[in-house]
């Protein structure tokens, strides 16, 4: 009689062999450990130069600013995964956040019918795309490039000859974005909540595999699983609360709620399962009985209305919708962070978890680099750098997966 190999639910091998579990984990490229590891070297030789980097009170803004462009990934994220690609995303978010700002202060909309109309913009952006690609079958890149600069031309019209709209501060809105943040206690509950939540949701996935006689992981491993969320979660909430550290706004709080969502959307539904099957191998997929186009218009659509979601949180933050909210390099830091975090440019592989890690990456490389007072052009030339890297990896790990 063979002895049976217990195995956590991705496959791999449990108890006693966990780390060469993870060690395989990381040479297949599936496993976000090595981006979590090049992140947190990243966070020690900036802390090293210039110890300001590491302070509470900066790490606060580096969430901040994060938590917009993070929207944006997100969207890019699900776009990447069915092997498509959106240029548009900066431009809709700056015609988002023209929107907001004209609609609530010129036209003297409620803030919500002004955010909400935003976002309805990109959803209709995102149908017309997903239409474009499922009923005329043009490659994403042409018609997303043609959006991007048509967007951009809505923009500037909608803003008018002025070019510039305040929003008044005193509006709910602007005052959420910019100082609104989880009080501790609220914060705490929040941790403690997640954490047992995400117990009682591998316990109860252990028993129901088991019950249908499928591999699962070990007791043990549940509990390592748990106590490293909680010290993790601990530790951040614990830091970034600190002294007159002001702690988690409420913009990343809805970015964080976000990427659970998603995350979740992605690996428990059918849904989720239909998003990687199209990436991996369409007509495989199509002969499968996956509703290609359908997910293909959905992911278009989610997409969009992210990057509208995201040039809301834009303007809220900055307190004002102008000619430079989603700039030329929105589009190009959103992509970026979706590649660097771990999502493949040929689709199938990635997680929603790409977009926190990337855009982290990346924003913490711009805040350590302006604290170190080095130019615009290092610092784009650091972020290609960067990307350039990433996309190699990508491109071994594929080749890996053919061989």
């Amino acid at each position: 009689m063979t002895a049976q190999t217990h195995t956590t639910g991705s496959g791999l091998p449990a108890g006693g062999a966990l780390s060469g579990a993870v060690w395989q984990r990381m040479r297949g490229g599936s496993s976000l450990l090595p981006i979590v590891a090049a992140l947190v070297g990243i966070w020690l030789i900036l802390g090293a130069v210039n110890p300001a980097f590491l302070a509470p009170e900066n790490l606060v803004n580096l969430t901040l600013q994060s938590a917009p462009v993070g929207v944006i990934a997100l969207g890019v994220v699900l776009v990447l995964l069915v092997g498509e690609i959106d240029l548009s995303v900066g431009s809709l978010s700056g015609l988002a956040a023209a929107v907001v700002a004209v609609g609530s202060v010129t036209l003297g909309w409620p803030v919500a019918l002004a955010i909400a109309v935003a976002l309805a913009c990109g959803a209709v952006v995102g149908l017309a795309y997903g239409a474009l690609s499922t009923r005329l079958g043009l490659p994403s890149f042409v018609f997303t490039l043609a959006g991007l600069l048509f967007l951009a031309g809505v923009q500037l019209r909608v803003l008018g000859p002025l070019g510039s709209i305040n929003l008044p501060f005193e509006s709910w809105f602007v005052r959420s974005v910019q100082q609104g943040f989880l009080p501790a206690g609220v914060a705490w509950a929040l941790v403690g909540g997640t954490v047992v939540a995400s117990a009682v949701l591998q316990v109860v996935a252990r028993a129901r595999r088991r019950r249908a006689d499928l591999a699962c992981a070990s007791l043990p491993q549940i509990v390592v699983r748990t106590a490293v969320l909680a010290a993790v979660l601990s530790g951040i909430v614990a830091y970034l609360y600190l002294g007159s550290a002001r702690g988690l706004g409420w913009s990343v709080v809805l970015f964080a709620l976000l990427v659970v969502i998603t995350d979740v959307l992605l690996r428990r539904t059918r849904w989720g399962r239909s998003v990687r099957a199209v990436g991996g191998d369409r007509r495989a997929a199509m002969l499968a009985g996956v509703p290609v186009r359908r997910t293909v218009v959905l992911c278009f659509v989610v997409c969009s209305t992210l990057a509208a979601l995201g040039g809301v949180l834009a303007a809220g933050r900055l307190g004002a919708a102008n000619q430079g909210t989603g700039g030329a390099d929105t589009y190009l830091v959103a992509i970026a962070a979706a590649v660097i975090g771990g999502t493949s440019l040929f689709g199938g592989r990635g997680s929603a978890w790409s977009a926190v890690l990337g855009v982290l990456v990346i924003q913490s490389i711009a805040n350590g680099l302006t604290l170190m007072n080095v130019d615009q052009a290092a610092r784009y030339m650091v972020t290609g750098a960067v990307l350039l890297l990433a996309i190699i990896i990508d491109m071994l790990l594929r080749k890996r997966r053919e061989a």
